[in-house]
C-alpha cells in the first residue's frame, strides 16, 4: 500500500466539523441532537432568491472572475450603498469566502512569511496557512477581558523582517467581537506604515448589534493599497450552500494575481452566481428582521450561558456566536462525550471546541463556540441539556 504525503497526514482537521461522524452516529441511533457547533443559520433565504436557478439554458463556463453582470450589481446594489466606494473590476468571485481568504493569503506571503492574526481566529485560517507554510503570529485576546483587543504596541511586539499582513474578522468568528472605527483605523495606520496587507474577512457585516455603523476596512484612509477584503453571501443571504464568496480590493497587483488564481480553477459555481445575483435584491427590511431575531437569540443565550454555574460568557456584539468558557478541563472530550454518551430524555447537543481557534498552546481548552442559530424554543432545550450534563460530568 503506498504512503500518503507527510503534509496531507498532519494537515489539521476542522474543529468544527471532526465529530461530526460522532452526531452522526447519535441522530442513526435515533438520539435528537441540537446542532450549536456550525454557523448554518435555520432562518429562510429571501423570496426573491426562490426562482433564480430557473433562468439558465445551458450550464457553461463564466468568467473566471465571475459573471460580468454579478460583480456589476454587487459594486453599484451592495457596496455603493454602503458608502464603500468599489467598481466591478475590483471585486473577483470566489468559491465561497474560503476561497477568498486563501487566495489572499497566498497573494500577500510567501512559504516561510509571517502573517499577523488576532486569537482567537476562525481555524481555517490556521489551515491554509499550513497548506501554503505561511506562518502565523498571534496577538492574544483574553475571554476574561471580552476579547478586548490590545494596544498596536502588541501588533509591534510581532512585526519581523518576514511579517506580510495582518488577518482580521470583523465581526469575528468564534468571538463575536466587533471591532470600533478607531481599532480598525488603528489596525489600518499600523499596516500603513509598515507596508503590510490588512485582510478582513467581513462576511458577519450584516450582524451587528451597537447603535454605531459598521466600519469597514475598505473605508479606512490612505489604505487603498493595502486592504484586501473577504466577503461571503453565505451568512448575509443564508445561502451558506451557495458557495459564494468575492475577494475585494483597489489594488490592481492585488486584483491581477487574484484573477491568475481564479483561472487555474476555471469559473465558480454558475448556479451559486445566479441565486447570488437575485439575493442582490433582498429589501432592507429582510436584514432588519434577521438582526432582530438574532439579536433576541443572543440575549437569552447569553443570559443562559451565564447562569450555569461555573460558566462564563462574554457578550458578543457581532456575528452569531459567543465563545463560553466551561467548568472542565478538557472541553473536546466534553463535546464527544455529550455525542457518544450523555443523554436528556433522549436528547443531546454539540458544540464546538475552541482549542484550535487558538496558536499559544494550551490557550482555549476549557472554552466552545456556540452558535446561537436555532429558533429560541430550541435554544432554551439547548440549554436546559447543556446545565444538565455539566452537572452530571462532574462525576464521570
Amino acid at each position: 500500500m503506498p504512503d500518503i504525503s507527510h503534509k496531507s497526514a498532519a494537515m489539521p482537521a476542522s474543529a468544527i466539523r471532526k465529530l461530526v461522524p460522532y452526531s452522526e452516529a447519535a441522530e442513526v441511533a435515533g438520539v435528537k441532537v441540537y446542532h450549536l457547533n456550525v454557523g448554518a443559520p435555520d432562518i429562510k433565504s429571501p423570496d426573491c432568491v426562490k426562482e433564480s436557478t430557473t433562468e439558465f439554458h445551458h450550464l457553461s463556463y463564466t468568467h473566471s472572475a465571475g459573471l460580468q453582470v454579478l460583480r456589476n450589481a454587487m459594486a453599484e446594489k451592495y457596496y455603493k450603498p454602503l458608502g464603500l466606494d468599489v467598481e466591478a473590476s475590483d471585486i473577483i468571485i470566489t468559491v465561497g469566502g474560503s476561497e477568498a481568504f486563501a487566495m489572499a493569503m497566498q497573494i500577500a506571503a510567501d512559504p516561510g512569511d509571517e502573517i499577523i492574526v488576532v486569537e482567537p481566529f476562525y481555524t481555517n485560517y490556521q489551515t491554509y496557512a499550513y497548506l501554503n507554510s505561511i506562518q502565523l503570529k498571534v496577538v492574544h485576546t483574553d475571554i476574561k477581558e471580552d476579547f478586548h483587543v490590545p494596544s498596536i504596541a502588541e501588533f509591534e511586539k510581532q512585526l519581523s523582517p518576514r511579517t506580510r499582513a495582518v488577518l482580521l474578522c470583523n465581526p469575528c468568528n468564534p468571538s463575536g467581537k466587533l471591532y470600533s472605527k478607531e481599532e480598525i483605523m488603528a489596525i489600518g495606520e499600523f499596516c500603513r506604515a509598515n507596508g503590510l496587507f490588512l485582510i478582513c474577512d467581513e462576511v458577519y457585516r450584516e450582524f451587528c448589534y451597537t447603535q454605531e455603523a459598521f466600519f469597514s476596512a475598505l473605508q479606512i484612509p490612505g489604505c487603498e493599497n493595502n486592504v484586501i477584503l473577504v466577503d461571503s453571501v453565505s451568512k448575509r443571504y443564508n445561502l451558506c450552500g451557495a458557495r459564494i464568496g468575492c475577494l475585494v480590493s483597489r489594488n490592481k497587483q492585488v486584483m491581477q494575481c487574484a484573477l491568475k488564481y481564479a483561472q487555474a480553477r476555471l469559473c465558480p459555481p454558475v448556479l451559486g452566481q445566479q441565486v447570488a445575483l437575485r439575493a442582490l435584491d433582498t429589501p432592507q427590511e429582510y436584514f432588519t428582521e434577521v438582526r432582530q431575531e438574532y439579536k433576541k437569540r443572543r440575549d437569552y443565550t447569553l443570559q443562559a450561558l451565564n447562569a450555569i454555574p461555573g460558566v462564563y460568557a462574554p457578550l458578543p456584539n457581532g456575528a452569531f456566536y459567543t465563545v463560553a468558557e466551561l467548568p472542565v478541563d478538557d472541553t473536546e472530550a466534553f463535546a464527544k462525550w455529550l455525542l457518544t454518551e450523555f443523554r436528556l430524555d433522549g436528547e443531546t447537543l454539540m458544540v464546538t471546541p475552541v482549542a484550535s481557534f487558538y496558536k499559544t498552546p494550551g490557550e482555549g481548552k476549557r472554552q466552545v463556540r456556540i452558535a446561537y442559530v436555532l429558533e429560541l424554543d430550541q435554544l432554551k432545550r439547548a440549554m436546559t441539556i447543556l446545565e444538565k450534563a455539566l452537572e452530571e460530568y462532574k462525576h464521570v
